[in-house]
């Protein structure tokens, strides 16, 4: 047995047991270059494993109506393990048991089922907390029964049939749990997956295939035995010490010398990035969380917040084979860092050859969506602002939106409302950071928004696209623009009207409990159809689905 260090032992002693039981560690507790209980010697170390693509989640069948074609899916969350600590399994929660989930790809106009089973142990094998599930389709504009509402939950054992429409413009979505209040313990565990929307104008303007390559980013810590960590510092984040990427802690990625485009996800609770390559590689955004952006920004690096998506453009081509690129991390203010969080993963150049005849391999589009309907929304003197503010109360320490949280929403009866646009409003919201000390990514379900300022400034080059997250940073005030109902919804799809969430996706702060709610078209009958808890509740397991059809 090899011998342990001071640092070692001290880990493995006291430590330990606060670390099992889940227990807060006091700052300063531990040495600040980990944060894992894990011997020295058992911690991941960087640029050790094979990069892991994606796997992609297959249909369990086609149907075809009137309208078109609808891919089926069907789904579990369930118990699964996951190889990270060396020669140790790591309990997981996730979509079959793996981490990240398997990927669903879709088309333009082909909507979606997907069946969501609770098949998940009764409590969390190592935090103890409740396994009751809501699933979100991030990014999508579906109906509020389908949205992942927050208090819409699958018991264990129950199961619910989800609809997705699919009728946006080409994106990088994902679908994560946010079960009510354990939301944190859930996604931080593996209940998170990739989803592709395609469209034509997309194809043709980005790599595809082997060249589109999904980057989904978390952090986590561990106990001695492997197992992960949980310590969310009072409700404030929880920052781990071993950086993911697609699961794998550190990976490394073989490249052709050519243009990929890179599909950014930050799946982490609360860590945000600041990425940049070295040495440094040209890089292009094309795509935010909404799609395209109108026009490509050349970067050096991006701000990246958790559940913000960020499409990418590297090219490698002038980079001799056997050159390393290191994808970096140079952070943000209020986040927590160790030893390896200033690395993600790592890019090997090799001269393995290429289709020379595809227009996407050298070549960096300038021109990629400039007719896009949000990003040519204009404030307009006539228009309603909505000020809200991001905050922690000095005395119960929860976390708010204007003042109230979800127990508020909860105690009216899910009334109370932060907006009550009709369909076809346009607004401007304006969102102030009043909470000292955090920076907070707030996502606004249902929509895609335009940030108009920062601080009374432009927004960051990177993100002058159509957005559904926007990071807030300490002392900032950003002022969005934002359409409800929708721009291009085909008319056979039903209106998106009823209530939705907005909350912080820093997921200790949504679940303590900085999280509201707007509604949409409120007092209209579709609003009344549209109930997010009672309109299409989950059924028993060995139930047959009362299939709606709405999308």
């Amino acid at each position: 047995m090899p011998s342990l260090s001071r640092r070692d032992a001290f880990k493995l002693g006291g430590l330990a047991a606060l670390g099992a039981a889940g227990l807060a560690i006091p700052w300063g507790a531990v040495d600040a270059s980990s944060a894992s209980l894990l011997p020295s010697s058992k911690m991941p170390k960087p640029y050790q494993v094979p990069f892991a693509r994606l796997e992609a989640l297959p249909k369990n069948e086609v149907l075809t109506d009137q309208f078109g074609q609808i891919d089926v899916y069907r789904n579990e969350a369930k118990l699964g393990k996951a190889r990270i600590v060396p020669n140790m399994d790591t309990p997981v929660l996730g979509y079959e048991g793996k981490v990240p989930g398997r990927m669903i790809s879709v088309e333009q106009g082909t909507r979606v089922q997907m069946a969501m089973r609770n098949q998940l142990p009764e409590v969390h094998p190592t935090f103890g907390t409740p396994t009751r599930i809501s699933t979100h389709l991030h990014g999508s504009a579906s109906l509020p029964q389908y949205d992942g509402y927050a208090s819409d939950v699958t018991e264990v054992g129950q199961k619910k049939l989800y609809h997705y429409p699919n009728f946006q413009s080409a994106r990088t979505l994902w679908y994560h749990d946010h079960g009510v209040h354990f939301t944190s313990q859930n996604a931080y565990s593996g209940l998170a997956a990739q989803y592709h929307l395609h469209d034509p104008m997309e194809r043709a303007l980005l790599p595809q295939n082997e060249f589109d390559v999904g980057l989904t980013v978390s952090d986590m810590m561990f106990q001695a035995d492997g197992s992960q960590l949980w310590d969310d510092r009072s409700h404030s984040g929880l920052w781990g010490d071993v950086i993911l990427v697609n699961g794998a802690p550190w990976p490394v990625m073989k490249v052709k010398r050519r243009v990929y485009r890179f599909r950014v996800l930050n799946a982490s609770i609360s860590r945000s990035y600041n990425f940049s390559t070295s040495p440094a590689a040209p890089m292009y955004m094309v795509a935010t969380d909404g799609g395209l952006m109108p026009v490509s920004q050349n970067v050096s690096s991006w701000r990246h917040g958790s559940a913000e998506r960020y499409e990418v453009l590297i090219d490698f081509s002038g980079f001799k084979a056997g050159t390393r690129i290191e994808l970096r991390n140079a952070s943000n203010p209020n986040n927590r860092d160790y030893d390896n969080t200033g690395k993600v993963m790592a890019f090997d150049v090799v001269d393995d050859g290429f289709d020379p005849n595809d227009p996407t391999a050298r070549t960096i589009p300038q021109s990629l969506n400039p007719g896009n309907d949000i990003m040519r929304l204009t404030p307009a003197s006539s228009m309603k602002v909505r000020n809200i503010r991001v905050e922690r109360s000095d005395s119960s320490q929860q976390w708010m939106l204007n003042g109230q949280t979800w127990d508020d929403v909860i105690k009216s009866g899910y009334t109370s409302v932060l907006a009550n646009p009709n369909v076809g409003d346009t607004e401007i919201w304006e969102i102030e950071n009043k909470s000292g000390g955090w920076f907070h990514p707030v996502h606004i379900h249902l929509i895609d928004f335009r940030i108009l300022s920062r601080n009374g400034k432009d927004p960051f080059a990177y993100e002058k696209g159509p957005k559904d997250v926007v990071y807030v940073g300490e002392g900032e005030k950003v002022r969005l623009i934002m359409k409800f109902g929708d721009i291009t919804r085909p008319d056979h799809l039903a209106p998106r009207t009823g209530k939705y969430m907005v909350h912080c996706h820093n997921l200790a702060h949504e679940d303590h409990d900085m999280m509201h709610q707007f509604s949409v078209g409120q007092g209209t009958p579709d609003a009344a159809v549209n109930d997010p808890i009672n309109a299409d509740k989950p059924c028993g397991d060995d139930e047959s689905f009362v299939d709606q059809q709405r999308y």
